[in-house]
């Protein structure tokens, strides 16, 4: 009997076999291992692998939708750093340009603050003065506190006749300080600018402290047109309250208007016309002897002003020059109603080399040009009939002076300054005479 050796099938175990004597086998038995389950370990080990490869397909399929949703998100946000990108460029240009813009901005601010530093130098300045101010006040009260006092053991009476002699004390003190000696020119103050660059304007130095009208004639030839203003204001403004048209035209810029009347020269002759506000008409005329005229002896700048009519705290006056005195200076004063001559001066001052002249207080002051730079040069004094150099400078704002006219109410200069109507103030050394110097 033979037996055939049977090779065990991987998973099953050799638990026991028999030989003959020679060593064969006989009989052999085999059986599955003890952990190997019911069903083949190759099936098991199978569907343990396919659920791992479904549970990684399953994470894979899920990690690509991650992986896609994630990809579109790149993509957009791509997309939105581009954008950044080109507004991270955009925002960099811009900032140099905002701050070169915020630059000029501050530079203009420092510009416009810098005058203030000098402002608050004056702030501290003014504390000071305040705090002064106040202590002088605490003084003050104590004074009038004993003024109140000393008042109370007067009666009305006796108060009103101290108050009457203090303002005749006050009105003769005045009198006294009516003439005095140039010694200084301020200014201008610039009231307006208008017209060509010739002309005259001025006010009347002989009218009451309440009438302020303001008279305006353009250009130095070739007008007769007169306009007037109620006030400084209205003249500003430009508000015309009316309008005069002169008999004849006028010559030069050196006329005045001296109690209610306007004196001038009329073009292309040596008479002097004097014609009346009130009544529009021309009161008188006559004419300056010998006078030369139509540009034969004018100011510097020319422009027909040989005749030469002003006012002062004396009278009215004629400035002019004669083939007799060489071309020099003639000062005459005239009677305001006849215009004749109540008196005449000779002077050794060229008039062609006079820019301009006025007269304060009977005395010729006259200067050395009529552009920048100009002065106060000579002067004449129709009281002692002497003559004096001087050094009087004067600021010529505009640069060209065809006007300079002294104005005794305001106690200042009326000037045409280049187109530019403008004002002096001016500077006067008073000798006050006692009664004993009398």
């Amino acid at each position: 009997m033979m037996f055939l050796f049977v090779r065990p099938k991987d998973g099953w175990k050799v638990y026991s076999s028999a030989q003959d004597a020679e060593g064969r086998c006989i009989c052999t038995v085999v059986a599955p291992e003890q952990n190997l389950c019911s069903r083949d370990a190759k099936e098991g080990q199978l569907r343990q692998l396919l659920e791992k490869v479904q549970n990684m397909s399953q994470s894979i399929e899920v990690l690509n939708l991650r992986t896609q949703r994630d990809f579109q998100y790149i993509m957009r946000m791509e997309g939105q750093f581009k954008g950044l990108r080109s507004k991270f460029r955009q925002a960099e240009a811009d900032r140099k340009t905002q701050v070169n813009r915020n630059f000029q901005e501050l530079k203009v601010k420092m510009e416009t603050l810098q005058p203030l530093i000098p402002v608050l130098e004056q702030y501290k300045t003014d504390a000071q003065l305040i705090s002064q101010f106040k202590q002088e006040i605490r003084n003050l009260s104590m004074v009038l506190t004993a003024i109140q006092e000393e008042i109370g053991a007067y009666d009305s009476e006796e108060l009103q006749q101290r108050f009457l002699s203090l303002e005749s004390r006050l009105r003769n003190c005045r009198s006294r300080l009516t003439c005095g000696k140039l010694m200084k020119i301020t200014g201008p103050v610039t009231v307006k600018t208008s017209g060509t660059r010739f002309g005259a304007w001025m006010t009347d130095p002989q009218a009451s402290p309440t009438n302020n009208r303001v008279w305006y004639m353009d250009s130095y030839t070739n007008n007769k047109i007169v306009k007037e203003y109620k006030s400084i204001a209205d003249f500003v403004s430009g508000a015309e309250s009316r309008t005069y048209n002169l008999p004849f035209k006028w010559a030069g810029t050196n006329h005045v208007v001296y109690n209610g009347s306007l004196y001038y020269n009329k073009v292309q002759s040596n008479i002097v016309v004097c014609y009346r506000f009130e009544t529009g008409r021309v009161v008188t005329q006559r004419a300056l002897e010998n006078a030369g005229f139509h540009n034969v002896y004018p100011y510097t700048w020319g422009g027909f002003s040989d005749i030469d009519l002003m006012a002062d705290e004396l009278g009215l006056w004629a400035i002019y020059a004669t083939n007799q005195n060489a071309g020099n200076i003639v000062i005459s004063q005239l009677n305001p109603e006849t215009l004749q001559i109540l008196g005449t001066w000779n002077t050794e001052y060229s008039k062609r080399n006079a820019g301009e002249s006025f007269m304060i207080c009977g005395t010729l002051y006259i200067t050395n040009s009529h552009l920048t730079g100009a002065k106060v040069y000579y002067s004449y004094s129709t009281k002692t009939s002497n003559y004096e150099y001087t050094d009087i400078p004067f600021h010529n704002q505009y640069f060209h002076m065809s006007m300079l006219d002294y104005n005794a109410r305001d106690r200042a200069l009326y000037g045409w300054n280049n187109g530019h109507q403008v004002l002096f103030n001016i500077t006067l050394f008073h000798i006050i005479k006692t009664e004993d110097d009398s």
